[in-house]
């Protein structure tokens, strides 16, 4: 398949797989406007390589539509315009903030207008730069309640299966705390939290809609889901914990879902994709989903006695 019939078979895809009030349908655009940037993707793919080192310097692009990818090599930022000011999610490690702020720049973007800051889950490698972002763009934090204690002090959350790892990070404020499928608006985006608690307690799944002329797509944020621990944790230990985290993952298989991302770009072939220069493909939110529930399936197996 050429690329300009490959860019028409994806953008016919996300014109036919959209349905909710944050993804609704509307015409195919012209195959030579696909409203991402296949080259700048590519570029990216070139530069890094899978699973790469989380403070690793690429490229920044466009995504789709008015989303963005900012982060680095191996840690993705996603950066969502908009008319009344701009979201970003995550913020890499300590390192990584400077790296996220300078992919901002050299798209033509403004830190300053950047006015809310969102996480996918509490963990240094994501949240590590986000209050040395809060401190350049004044941006105001929120987060889910099971997050708001680990990203006021610096530390892991309780409950949290890699605790005993103690990742400390640098605190920051947080002016407000999330409702579970409550979206939040700001001027022209809105944007839909979902939790999905398992790697962390407070892990957060996103969703929006990103257009390109009268194209929409459902874009899908899914936190990173693994079902790994630090210690003497034991996920069998806490069967509530458990059935919140096949919960979550129940819910996220059934999001309208046209292009999925994820904090490890490779977790979701990303990478696999970006080398391409499309944001389409599997897999689709439903799965990565199961993938992610046969590994929590065998790691409860492993933990059984004898």
């Amino acid at each position: 398949m050429s690329v300009k019939s490959l860019k028409r078979h994806c953008l016919a895809i996300a014109a036919l797989t959209l349905g909710s009030p944050l993804a609704a349908s509307a015409q195919v655009e012209q195959a030579d406007q696909p409203g991402w940037d296949a080259a700048g993707q590519m570029a990216w793919a070139k530069q890094c390589k899978q699973w790469d080192d989380w403070d690793k310097p690429g490229p920044p692009f466009q995504i789709y539509g008015n989303t963005y990818y900012v982060g680095t090599c191996g840690i993705s930022a996603i950066l969502i315009t908009g008319d009344k000011g701009h979201v970003l999610i995550d913020g890499g490690t300590k390192e990584g903030a400077s790296l996220i702020a300078a992919n901002i720049g050299k798209l033509g973007f403004k830190l300053s207008d950047i006015k809310l800051l969102l996480i996918s889950h509490e963990h240094f490698d994501h949240v590590g730069g986000i209050a040395e972002l809060q401190r350049q763009t004044g941006a105001k934090l929120m987060v889910m309640p099971e997050a708001k204690a680990a990203m006021e002090s610096g530390h892991p959350s309780e409950g949290d299966p890699q605790k005993s790892d103690d990742g400390s990070f640098e605190p920051a404020h947080v002016v407000g705390t999330l409702e579970n499928a409550k979206p939040l608006l700001l001027g022209s985006i809105a944007i839909m939290p979902h939790a999905t608690p398992g790697h962390t307690p407070g892990a957060t799944s996103w969703q929006w809609r990103s257009c390109a002329g009268e194209t929409c797509a459902a874009m899908v944020y899914a936190d990173s889901l693994s079902p790994i621990s630090t210690g003497s944790y034991r996920f069998s230990d806490h069967p509530e914990y458990v059935e919140s985290f096949r919960e979550g993952l129940a819910h996220l298989a059934q999001l309208d879902c046209t292009i999925l991302l994820t904090p490890h770009p490779s977790a979701s072939q990303m990478w696999k994709r970006f080398s391409f220069g499309t944001p389409f493909g599997e897999p689709s939110c439903r799965a990565y989903a199961s993938g992610i529930s046969e590994r929590l399936d065998a790691r409860l197996n492993e933990e059984k006695p004898g």
